[in-house]
């Protein structure tokens, strides 16, 4: 784990944007792309979203999630083909250009959540019927379900709120060729059973995550991230069931730490963003290095430094090649 004081002082060196002069950008909440000859150069930012909002900066944060895609897309290159090419950078990904479908599929293995999209949200108001699933009644916060459901949602512009939707609504509409959403329901299922049982061993329980996809010459690819604390909410496996038999929280290693301390400000997406302190911050960054540590059983190695410098460094000679 990095020291306290290297993750402090890189709070003023955190990577908030780029504007590099390749090809055709696309700036998402967290991820600065730049597509060119068939190909996307994706930039990983510090940049921290929550309640479909851009919130501020977290040091580290861009290398922790870029690497954390790195290692599940080799891990699960045999159950679904992704479009990775190279990490020339920490912060960077070069990935073959794919077309997306407009839906996010989130797979969830428990009831949890403090958004309006959240199982939790929308189970403690009484919608039984969620997302296409048939929820029983008596159930808790936190409580794992009888097996992990799919609850997908449309894919948001920039700024605006993800809707919650179901496959069949998806396959009504024509938002995705039913065979090919077929594929995806089986390829989502697949990789959140792999992804469950792989950090079981490393004392975490994935909670829930959401996975994109795109099509490459007619064939589905796993596209943009899997796995990481901004797509899924990962729980400390050995501490879960005494916390939840009390009715407390359970142990977090996610962005839910960032969500929540917005929510007791009242900010749940709506209104003036609250100010984030620095000492906020700096535990967000301490665990998403916990969660890159735990699941790929790497330490993280990172340093103080101009991140955008070190960026266009290593671009210099990939974006040469494409």
């Amino acid at each position: 784990m990095l020291s306290e004081t290297i993750i402090k002082t890189q709070l003023n060196q955190t990577l908030n944007k780029t504007n590099f002069k390749i090809g055709k950008k696309y700036e998402g909440k967290v991820r600065d792309n730049y597509t060119i000859n068939g190909k996307r150069i994706i930039i990983t930012t510090d940049r921290i979203s929550a309640f479909d909002r851009v919130l501020c900066t977290i040091p580290f944060k861009g290398q922790v999630l870029n690497q954390t895609v790195a290692f599940w897309f080799e891990k699960t290159k045999n159950i679904i083909k992704n479009h990775l090419i190279g990490v020339p950078d920490p912060n960077v990904m070069i990935v073959n250009e794919c077309k997306p479908f407009p839906v996010e599929m989130i797979v969830r293995g428990y009831i949890t959540g403090v958004t309006t999209t959240s199982a939790w949200y929308n189970y403690e108001r009484g919608v039984r019927d969620y997302c296409g699933n048939v929820l029983p009644e008596g159930l808790k916060k936190n409580q794992k379900l009888a097996k992990p459901i799919i609850t997908p949602t449309t894919k948001a512009m920039y700024g605006m709120h993800d809707e919650l939707i179901s496959g069949e609504y998806i396959i009504k509409k024509g938002l995705v060729e039913e065979k090919m959403y077929k594929q995806m329901e089986k390829a989502a299922l697949a990789l959140f059973d792999f992804g469950t049982k792989l950090i079981a061993r490393n004392n975490l329980i994935l909670v829930d995550t959401k996975y994109e996809f795109g099509e490459l010459d007619g064939q589905l690819m796993l596209i943009d991230e899997a796995h990481t604390p901004d797509s899924s909410r990962f729980w400390i496996k050995n501490t879960y069931n005494e916390l939840f038999s009390k009715e407390q929280e359970p142990q977090k290693l996610d962005k839910e730490y960032v969500r929540q301390f917005l929510a007791n400000k009242g900010f749940i997406g709506d209104g003036p963003i609250p100010e984030i302190p620095d000492d906020v911050k700096i535990e967000a960054a301490k665990r998403y290095i916990a969660a890159y540590e735990m699941i790929t059983g790497k330490e993280f190695e990172a340093k103080n430094e101009d991140v955008l410098k070190r960026i266009e460094r290593n671009l210099r000679e990939s974006v040469l090649k494409l």
